[in-house]
């Protein structure tokens, strides 16, 4: 039965679809359209009657035009093309009767713009129907050019819209109104014609012609600053008029919304004032009155009273308003905050953020309010909350505050925990005034939330403890007791694993006690099981590993009743399948074995780092990352150049690109040492730590930590010969890792203490393997082409083109290739350079990699060696890309330049 009843069906839409012609009406198409159960079968009846409507646009079947054109506009709706009915618009336009006018205009708006060249004939059938003593087709052709209106258009018939503006008729002077504001939009050249009669039209009685006339004001004050000062002197009296009338007027059916009195025109004019107000003190003092009337005498129990109070505190913060009128906005927005809508309570936050720059101390009443706002269920309302209770935090608050914040952490969800952590982190560090509290509000944040607290913040907090040598016992009481009860958290058991491996035996002896502080009983077992636990924890990162085998290494030393028990501990991870903890494991073993006599002066507390300079770096750190964000990044000689704007870099760029972090190795300073505040990786390595009697030696200050690492030689004069090789220093004042090893990975737990003379690197060593200085520059071609790097997943060429009459520049075109079959995403080319060489980054062509080798991504880039002829062009390159979301990083070295550059 279902299939006959189907066959019976198909026939019916068969016959239906068979029966359509020019004369179906537009009823019958549309049933006949929502009736078909495919788009195959929709496809198939627009293509019909489309076919159709083509035959009687062909055969010119005048009575069935408008009919045509409705269905036309129907079937231009649902997606499909109809551009062969563009001229049919016209014709109908052009008719003498109203109706055929309707369905032309109607269809001139729809499927035409102001891009077509067809517009372009109806200027003169708009010219006479603005003249038309119709007025119901004058106002059909008012809406058209308010519409599509082209600056062609408005320049021709700008005449006629001024006429019209002092027609009698309501409708059209109001359609006229309309109509301006698009001339003006598209020849703002026009706005001076319309100033007067916008300022007239302000006078009307008609809300309709109003809230036009205040629009059109609105935007000439926008288009011209001559309409702005104009509209200053004519305008404000009769807004102000306006305002009173409205606010002040009994019911009117007609305007009614909600018990509210037309607010569309309360607003509207509430948003031209802010516009004349702003920045005119005149201006502003004659609109404070009003203001203060609409602001206390609207109920904000209706939604659409609450549109018209929050542009009254929009504009009230906009203009030159008086204290008192500021106060009693902020405390409308207050109100708001008590508002059971969400949507009340986010406009407020955001209001009240830019509030806060024009009266803190107003804003500061309502703070019980908005930390209510932090605890709120919905997540963007929290999110705005925080930023705007961070903005209120100052030096009298901050106690209270913190508190509020720190005790909300534990309640607060896991999505929003890391923003609330990064923020407390923030306002502890920015406003501390005793590192007491500092420690203790930092502990709290690592015991409730350390799975959310940043590296450079338990960076910093590290530092602070190694500073303030009279709470270190403290510091590590304290942290012992949290880690029995918060071991999940990860920044605290890095936190308390370094502070129990440097302060061991404060902890064990109960040294620098405070007052007040009740004494804990804690064995020198106790601490090692300690770390211990953190060691063998299933959820511990390679980072806490490689912690706790230092802390259990320096213990080893603190602790030596229990050195043997340390030393099996650490030999369990000798087998383990991590290659950087089996490595320590095994090098520490050997330690507490056979280098019992060192061992003591090697395992030595770490040197106090220094508070301010880590505080400067960590700042200019800051700042570099900010400036990545830029679209043409400066350049500097002998830095690595920023990439092409498609990302930013979180650390140092020279320590990032070198695979060496600037927080991995505390800096050593010396007294007779002056290090430049950006140079992370001579302070944290202690190269250039040299002594100033070392013979041939250059001082730290002009030494270029980029041309040592990659032995081209020495930086001490740029115009000079070149250096025969590097020279080792014959005494260093911190650990020097070995040259073989400076471009390697160096893992960001290892601390390294104590002293040790640095091997001499020969003069043959080349860790770029760069071609040799004294290389000849006979024999190059002005273009050449190499293949730069080349990986299992990407290849990359580089094109040089030599400059004619300028050998030391060279034009660099790179290309770069996905060998596999899945596209890159957010694609960053880095490169790094000696001091010698001036490298500038075009921007990349795009930051998509298409894979499998269907297309490339190029970018150019030119470089210039200061001593062309005396040493070759170095340089280090590093890839950084997503694959399905999943970063990827590859770098290498170009050492295949070709002689002489």
């Amino acid at each position: 039965m279902d299939t006959v009843e189907k066959i019976v069906e198909d026939f019916a839409s068969d016959i239906a679809i068979s029966s359509f012609s020019s004369g179906t009406r537009l009823r019958d198409m549309i049933r006949a359209i929502r009736a078909c159960k495919t788009a195959a079968e929709e496809r198939a009846v627009v293509r019909r009657e489309c076919a159709e409507i083509r035959t009687a646009i062909s055969e010119n079947e005048q009575e069935l035009r408008h009919r045509n054109m409705a269905k036309l506009m129907f079937i231009h709706m649902l997606g499909y093309p109809t551009h062969f009915g563009q001229m049919e618009c016209l014709k109908l336009i052009a008719a003498a009767g109203y109706p055929e006018k309707r369905i032309g205009y109607l269809g001139l708006m729809l499927l035409l713009d102001e891009r077509q060249e067809v517009l372009m004939l109806v200027t003169n059938s708009l010219k006479q129907d603005l003249n038309h003593s119709n007025q119901f087709i004058v106002g059909l052709a008012l809406c058209a050019l308010g519409n599509i209106c082209s600056a062609e258009m408005a320049r021709d018939l700008s005449p006629e819209v001024e006429r019209l503006m002092r027609s009698r008729e309501v409708n059209t002077k109001k359609k006229a109104a309309l109509c301006s504001i698009r001339i003006v939009r598209k020849v703002p050249d026009l706005a001076e014609n319309f100033m007067g009669l916008a300022s007239s039209l302000l006078k009307e009685k008609h809300h309709g012609i109003l809230i036009s006339a205040v629009q059109l004001c609105t935007e000439l004050c926008k288009a011209s600053k001559d309409a702005l000062e104009y509209l200053r002197k004519n305008c404000i009296e009769g807004l102000v008029r306006i305002l009173r009338d409205v606010s002040n007027s009994s019911y009117a059916p007609e305007y009614d919304v909600a018990g509210i009195s037309d607010p569309f025109l309360h607003i509207r004019v509430l948003k031209l004032m802010r516009i004349l107000g702003q920045g005119d003190a005149d201006c502003s003092e004659y609109m404070n009155d009003i203001l203060a009337q609409v602001a206390t005498k609207t109920e904000s129990n209706k939604n659409a009273a609450n549109a018209i109070l929050y542009e009254c505190v929009q504009t009230i913060m906009g203009i030159e308003a008086t204290s008192g009128l500021r106060v009693l906005a902020i405390n409308i927005l207050g109100r708001f905050l008590s508002n059971r809508d969400n949507n009340i309570r986010y406009v407020a936050l955001n209001m009240l953020m830019r509030a806060i720059t024009v009266d803190t101390q107003a804003v500061q009443r309502h703070r019980t309010t908005i930390l209510e706002c932090v605890k709120d269920a919905d997540a963007s309302i929290r999110k705005r909350a925080l930023e705007l209770v961070y903005l209120l935090v100052n030096d009298t608050n901050v106690k209270p505050l913190t508190k509020e914040l720190v005790d909300h952490l534990d309640l607060a969800d896991p999505d929003f925990k890391e923003d609330l952590t990064a923020k407390i982190c923030s306002i502890v560090e920015k406003f501390s005034q005793e590192k007491l509290w500092y420690l203790d509000q930092m502990f709290k944040v690592l015991s409730l939330a350390g799975n959310h607290v940043k590296d450079d913040v338990w960076h910093a907090l590290i530092v602070v403890i190694s500073n303030a040598s009279e709470l270190q016992g403290y510091s590590v009481r304290s942290l012992y007791m949290a880690l029995q009860s918060f071991v999940d958290q990860g920044s605290l058991v890095r936190v308390a694993v370094w502070c129990i491996g440097e302060y061991g035996e404060m902890l064990v002896n109960n040294v620098g006690m405070l007052q007040g502080e009740k004494p804990i009983t804690v064995t020198e077992s106790d601490a090692v099981d300690a770390v211990q636990i953190a060691l063998n924890r299933y959820s511990a990162d390679v980072t806490i590993r490689a912690m706790c085998l230092v802390a259990l290494l320096k213990l080893s030393s603190r602790f030596p009743s229990i050195s043997e028990r340390i030393q099996q501990i650490v030999s369990h991870n000798k087998e383990n399948i991590v290659l950087e903890l089996q490595q320590r494991s095994i090098e520490f073993s050997s330690i507490m074995q056979r280098h019992q006599s060192i061992r003591p002066s090697l395992l030595e507390r770490m040197p106090v780092l220094d508070e301010a300079s880590y505080l400067l770096k960590r700042a200019s750190t800051t700042q570099a990352t900010l400036a990545a964000d830029k679209p043409t990044p400066a350049v500097t000689p002998g830095g690595l150049k920023l990439p092409n704007g498609v990302a930013k870099l979180a650390t140092s760029p020279l320590a990032d690109l070198l695979d060496l972090s600037s927080d991995d190795v505390p800096a050593v300073t010396t007294a007779s040492t002056t290090t430049a505040p950006n140079n992370f990786l001579e302070d944290l390595l202690g190269i250039g730590q040299i002594n100033a009697s070392t013979a041939g030696a250059p001082s730290s200050a002009s030494t270029d930590i980029l041309i040592d690492l990659l032995s081209i030689g020495s930086s001490s004069s740029q115009n000079g010969p070149p250096a025969a090789g590097f020279s080792p220093p014959s005494q260093v004042g911190a650990v020097v890792p070995e040259a073989t090893d400076l471009l390697g990975n160096l893992s960001s737990s290892t601390p390294v203490s104590g002293t040790k003379s640095t091997p001499a690197v020969p003069q043959d060593i080349d860790l770029l393997d760069v071609l040799p200085s004294n290389t000849s520059v006979s024999g190059l071609d002005n273009h050449s082409s190499i293949t730069a790097f080349q990986s299992a997943t990407l290849k990359i060429n580089f094109d040089l083109k030599r400059q004619p009459g300028k050998p030391q520049e060279t034009a660099i075109h790179a290309t770069f290739t996905n060998l596999t079959s899945t596209s890159y995403t957010d694609f960053v080319f880095q490169a790094a350079v000696p001091k010698f060489i001036q490298l500038r980054l075009d921007p990349a062509s795009s930051n998509i990699v298409p894979a499998s080798g269907n297309g490339s991504v190029t970018q150019g880039f030119s470089v210039t060696n200061n001593q062309h002829g005396q040493k070759p062009l170095a340089m280090r390159i590093r890839m950084s890309y997503k694959v399905n979301g999943e970063d990827r990083l590859e770098q290498g070295q170009v050492s295949n330049f070709p002689p002489g550059l």
